[in-house]
């Protein structure tokens, strides 16, 4: 029964295509319209890609703190380092700099040289008066090296603010409007306000600008995505194209494969504007992976074709045969690679959701076009020419099916051996695996914005915010003195470790201001003591309400306080340990009766989207290697042939795994995918060649070695077809920009790789070894599903229904 629907469905389906080609092609043709009117909703993100779900406990925390103070990745910053900044004209030309960036309408305010304010005990009243630091409009070198002195040495209020702890660099800082910082706004800030005007200053001084900050990366970043999607459209066209036309030798086949996947291109853009989700560095992938995925199934649709042609001549038997016994199997091996990435959609990161969404529906769409297409327009065509065909008979493609079949009759032991030595050496390699949680190591390493970051690291201890929320529990809790102390106390053992930035409070304002009260000496720029306690927090509380920058750091109600620091690029490990001791040096500062203080801010919420992420990569690959066993459980009604089917899956996942740990490419979120993305892939052979196989052995009367044998030399060409096809297409992402990109690329070749020889080598010889227990008639039943039509199940013939002059 399962027989004939397969049969008649597919008969149906062939019938239907050939008598309306030319319906179809319009149809296709209004659809990919459809869908370029949809390329205007594309939208590129402008934030960054937050990996936790939104009700995750450390989301919901950094939403609490959004919620007091608003955004904090509104800060960028210019540095400079450079002996002659101190001489009038390049100084009053860094003035003009800061001076011109501040009148922009994204910019809230700016924090220079020009800007910085003196903290000066008041006569008139109990308070402090905000004084300019720079008196003089007109600078000298004499009133400069006063100004350089002052500045370094006297106002340690500014240090690690204005100036790095070294004191041989300064820079300014800018604040964005918090509103404009994820919106296109800040885009057109960067692009014809900043980048501009810093270039000008540059040209004009000689002197080199570092220009940093989470604003200014994520736009760079951003447009490096953008600039790189089409680069790799054109690469995966170039690299299959050409691989393709060596294959076949025909310029015909390479340009129908080349208009399908194209079209598949189009129909990839159109669906991401259509359901309006942001291009982010993993979206960016899906157009080039359908390139990649696509030529496949332009390889088996044609080979067949060609095959079929050469053995009768008859172009509309051919077609009606490509659609009817390929159609089948394309289908079932685009499903399962469809559902490798359909796993991600069951996981709770929104970005990973879409990433699934699209890339799922785009493989069954470019399966659809790959059927449609071809046999329609080689139905327009005249038959193909022997010369078109001579690749079916290729010397060297024979003599590597004749190798298979060498290895697989007579070195089936050491083929055991090497898949065992290298499973065991991979699981040495798993162990040393590491989790990376690094905002910036995929990041373009010859970028210049790249190199900038490494510098605020070095001069600034880094630009990757991380805060402290403290909730005193009570109104106006936080400028009390107890409190301000443990604020202190804690801000001090930050300052221990390496990787954070000198942290900003509202403890920094009540210091300058003791240090404002005795006429600005250094040596009493600290908290004040019980006895000045009562009139310095008073002047304190009234300088607060004129000082633009540190008021951010108490909210309105004076019950929540806010410690900013920023942290450098640290491994997961080590920012796991930090994070540990932070927390009982908090618990031991701050009493949980008295005090509810949390760790938040974009390092943090990075870090543990990455440590989620991983988790659901062990989810999202169990569930793919679920589905597709029950996939293929329902197809060839053999638990048995279930499990001789999945050890050559997934020991190329286990190698490619070992490889990592050996060669240090750690866990992060590009590399996860790596292992469902292959899975889902690597499938796709196991399903043709155990088909063929069942095939060959209803036909050889359940002789195993001469169905393994057939199967072998039958799928063992197209196998090798698009395993070389997907293992080059792959490796066009390794020339991102993008170190996550490049990785993916590549361990996604090497594991295709492997898992053609696995395929090739190990499933056959597990199939021989042991025959006895799972190929009889008993244990390996009719299966469910036909996937390929046995030779004498005939179609109608439809000759009468195309013309192919």
């Amino acid at each position: 029964m399962n027989k004939l629907f397969s049969i008649g469905f597919w008969s149906a389906t062939a019938r239907f295509i050939l008598r309306n080609r030319t319906l179809i092609l319009i149809v296709i043709a209004l659809i990919t319209v459809f869908f370029g009117m949809q390329w205007k909703h594309m939208r590129f993100t402008y934030s960054e890609a937050n990996l936790l779900p939104d009700d995750h406990e450390i989301n919901l925390e950094y939403k609490n703190f959004l919620d007091k103070f608003g955004e904090e990745g509104n800060l960028i910053v210019l540095g400079v380092k450079d002996s002659t900044l101190f001489t009038p004209e390049k100084f009053s030309a860094w003035n003009r700099l800061s001076d011109d960036l501040k009148k922009a309408s994204a910019v809230e305010f700016t924090l220079a040289l020009s800007d910085l304010q003196k903290l000066e005990k008041r006569t008139d009243s109990a308070g402090f008066k905000m004084v300019p630091f720079l008196n003089d409009t007109v600078f000298t070198t004499e009133n400069l090296k006063q100004y350089k002195y002052e500045l370094f040495s006297k106002l340690p209020f500014y240090n690690g603010l204005v100036y790095s702890p070294d004191k041989k660099s300064v820079r300014t800082a800018v604040y964005l409007h918090k509103d404009i910082v994820n919106t296109p706004v800040r885009k057109a800030f960067i692009d014809t306000v900043l980048i501009p005007r810093v270039r000008a200053f540059e040209a004009e001084t000689g002197i080199n600008v570092h220009t940093s900050g989470m604003p200014y990366i994520r736009t760079l970043n951003s447009q490096n995505i953008i600039d790189e999607i089409g680069m790799f459209i054109g690469a995966a066209l170039a690299v299959t194209s050409i691989i393709f036309f060596f294959f076949f030798r025909s310029f015909r086949a390479t340009l129908i494969s080349m208009v399908t996947v194209i079209i598949g291109v189009m129909w990839a853009f159109g669906i991401l504007g259509l359901l309006q989700y942001e291009i982010t560095v993993l979206t960016a992938l899906i157009p080039p992976l359908i390139i990649v995925i696509g030529i496949p199934n332009c390889i088996f649709l044609i080979n067949k074709y060609q095959q079929e042609i050469k053995q009768h001549g008859n172009q509309a038997k051919s077609l009606q045969r490509v659609i009817t016994k390929v159609g089948n199997a394309t289908l079932m091996t685009n499903v399962t690679t469809a559902s490798g990435f359909a796993t991600f959609i069951l996981t709770n990161s929104q970005l990973l959701k879409e990433f699934g969404i699209v890339a799922s529906i785009n493989i069954i769409a470019i399966f659809l076009l790959s059927l449609l297409i071809i046999p329609i327009l080689y139905s327009y065509m005249a038959v193909p020419k022997n010369k078109h065909l001579k690749h079916l008979n290729k010397g060297w493609i024979n003599g590597f099916v004749n190798w298979m079949e060498k290895m697989v009759r007579g070195h089936r032991i050491a083929i055991y051996i090497s898949a065992i030595l290298l499973l065991c050496a991979s699981i040495i390699g798993i162990f040393n695996i590491k989790i990376s949680g690094s905002l910036i190591e995929d990041m373009p390493k010859q970028a210049e914005f790249y190199k900038d970051i490494r510098y605020f690291e070095k001069e600034y201890k880094g630009i990757m915010p991380m805060e402290i929320l403290v909730d005193t529990k009570r109104p106006k809790g936080v400028m009390n003195l107890a409190t301000l102390k443990r604020i202190d106390e804690l801000q001090e053992y930050i300052e221990e470790f390496p990787e954070f930035s000198r942290p900003l409070s509202v403890a920094e304002l009540v210091k300058y201001s003791k240090q404002a009260y005795y006429n600005g000496n250094p040596e009493y720029y600290q908290l004040p003591n019980s006895q000045e306690r009562t009139f310095l927090l008073s002047y304190a509380k009234n300088s607060a309400k004129n000082t633009n920058l540190l008021s951010s750091y108490v909210d309105s109600t004076g019950q929540y306080a806010r410690i900013t620091t920023f942290m450098s690029d640290t491994e997961t490990e080590r920012f796991d340990r930090i994070e540990e001791d932070l927390k009982a040096k908090i618990i031991k500062i701050f009493p949980p009766e008295r005090y509810d203080v949390s760790i938040t801010g974009k390092a943090l919420v990075f870090q543990k989207g990455t440590k989620y992420l991983v988790n659901n990569l062990i989810i999202s690959l169990s569930l793919a290697i679920l589905l597709i066993a029950l996939f293929m459980a329902w197809m060839f009604r053999s638990m048995r042939m279930i499990l001789v089917s999945l050890i050559p899956n997934l020991l190329p996942l286990i190698i490619t795994a070992g490889l990592m740990g050996f060669i240090g490419v750690p866990i992060k979120p590009s590399t996860i995918l790596v292992f469902s993305i292959a899975f889902g892939i690597s499938v796709d052979d196991t399903i043709h060649f155990l088909a063929k196989y069942r095939q060959e052995l209803i036909a050889n009367n359940w002789k195993i070695k001469k169905s393994v044998y057939a199967a072998l030399r039958e799928t063992g060409v197209s196998m090798f077809y698009t395993s070389i096809v997907l293992f080059f297409g792959f490796s066009v992402f390794t020339i991102s920009s993008f170190g996550g990109t490049v990785a993916l690329g590549a361990l996604v070749s090497a594991t295709l790789l492997f898992a053609m020889l696995a395929n090739l080598l190990l499933l056959p010889s597990l199939l021989l070894s042991l025959e006895r227990s799972i190929a009889n008639k008993e244990t390996l039943k009719k299966p469910a599903l036909k996937i390929i039509p046995d030779d004498e199940d005939e179609e109608t013939e439809v000759d009468d229904e195309i013309n192919p002059n």
